[in-house]
C-alpha cells in the first residue's frame, strides 16, 4: 500500500497526470515526458504541501477561538514556527473515487465537523485534461444546518528544466500584496506593488529574490483569467490561469524547503482568501444549507 494510497492516472495526447486518493494530490503531470509540475515519487509522502488540496482554509491560521454561525472552532497549530494551523484539514485524508475516464477523474470528500471546523461540508475536486491543459474544478457544498464559511486553495509547484529557479522569468499580473507580520499573518495592510521589489507585472528574472508572498488585485483578460507565467533559463514556459474566485495567488520560490528541493520549483497557489481569513473574515466564502461552490484553474505549457 502506498503512502498516497491509490494512484488514478489520466492521459490526453502526449499529456498525463496522476492524482493521488490521499487529499485528492496532484502528484504528477507531465508534457511530451517533460514535467510541468514538481511532484514526488509513488513511494514518498508529499513534503511542503506539494500538489495538495488546501480546505477549509489555505495558508496560515492564527492561534485562538474564532465563530460562526454561532459555532466556536479553535484549529490545533502544526506550524510551529510561526505557532499558526496551515492548509487546512483535508491534505492527509483519504478522497473518495466518484468517477475515473481517460482523461479525467473526480474524487470527494465529506469533511465532518471538528474543533478545528465545527461544520458540514462536501468537498469534489475534478482534474481534466484536454488541448488547453490540464483544468482543475472544485466544487463545494454545504451539507450542515447553518451557514458555512471556507476557504480553499492549491499547492502545485510549477518545474523548470533547468537544475534551479535561477535566471527563469516570472509574471505575476498582481497590483498589490498582503502584508504580512513576523508568523506570516496579515497585519491588515494591502499594499501596492508599484515600486517594490516583489513587482512581477512585466516578465523579471528571479535571480536574487526570495519570494513567498500573497498577491491579489490580480489583473484578468476577457475571460476573466489571471495568468502567472514561469519562463526557465531553457525557455521552457508554464502557464497557470485562475477564474474569478480565485482573487489570490501565493508565489513561493522554494528557500525554506529542505536540501535538494530549494529553488528548484516556484510553488503558485491560487486562493479564494488571504492568509487567516475565517478568524478575520477577509473574502471567506459563505454558502447556505445545501448551496454550491464551484471554481478553477488551468496550468498547461505554451510557447514562450
Amino acid at each position: 500500500m502506498l503512502p498516497s494510497g491509490e494512484q488514478i492516472v489520466i492521459a490526453h495526447g502526449d499529456q498525463r497526470a496522476v492524482v493521488t486518493e490521499v487529499g485528492a494530490t496532484l502528484r504528477a503531470f507531465t508534457w511530451a515526458g517533460v514535467p510541468v509540475i514538481q511532484g514526488f515519487d509513488a513511494d514518498q509522502v508529499p513534503g511542503g504541501a506539494r500538489g495538495q488540496v488546501l480546505y477549509p482554509w489555505p495558508n496560515r491560521m492564527g492561534q485562538g477561538e474564532w465563530s460562526f454561525s454561532e459555532r466556536v472552532a479553535r484549529a490545533s497549530l502544526d506550524d510551529t514556527e510561526h505557532g499558526t494551523a496551515i492548509h487546512g484539514l483535508v491534505r492527509w485524508r483519504p478522497f473518495h473515487v466518484e468517477a475515473v475516464n481517460q482523461n479525467r477523474c473526480v474524487l470527494s470528500l465529506l469533511l465532518h465537523p471538528s474543533p478545528g471546523y465545527p461544520f458540514l461540508s462536501e468537498l469534489a475536486v475534478a482534474y481534466h485534461l484536454g488541448r488547453l491543459g490540464l483544468t482543475v474544478t472544485t466544487t463545494v457544498t454545504n451539507r450542515d444546518e447553518v451557514p458555512i464559511p471556507f476557504g480553499v486553495g492549491f499547492h502545485p509547484y510549477v518545474a523548470v528544466t533547468t537544475p534551479t529557479i535561477e535566471g527563469a522569468q516570472l509574471v505575476v499580473p498582481a497590483r498589490a500584496f498582503v502584508a504580512l507580520n513576523e508568523r506570516r499573518l496579515p497585519n491588515g495592510e494591502i499594499l501596492p506593488v508599484s515600486g517594490q521589489q516583489l513587482d512581477f507585472r512585466e516578465r523579471k528574472s528571479l535571480s536574487g529574490h526570495e519570494l513567498d508572498v500573497t498577491y491579489t488585485e490580480l489583473e484578468r483578460d476577457d475571460l476573466g483569467l489571471a495568468t502567472v507565467s514561469l519562463v526557465d533559463a531553457a525557455g521552457t514556459a508554464v502557464e497557470l490561469s485562475m477564474d474569478r474566485n480565485f482573487p489570490y495567488v501565493q508565489i513561493f520560490t522554494g528557500d525554506s524547503l529542505e536540501k535538494g528541493r530549494r529553488r528548484t520549483a516556484v510553488a503558485v497557489e491560487p486562493m479564494t482568501c488571504p492568509p487567516d481569513a475565517l478568524r478575520s473574515g477577509k473574502d471567506i466564502v459563505v454558502l447556505e444549507p445545501g448551496q454550491h461552490w464551484a471554481g478553477s484553474w488551468r496550468l498547461r505549457r505554451v510557447e514562450s
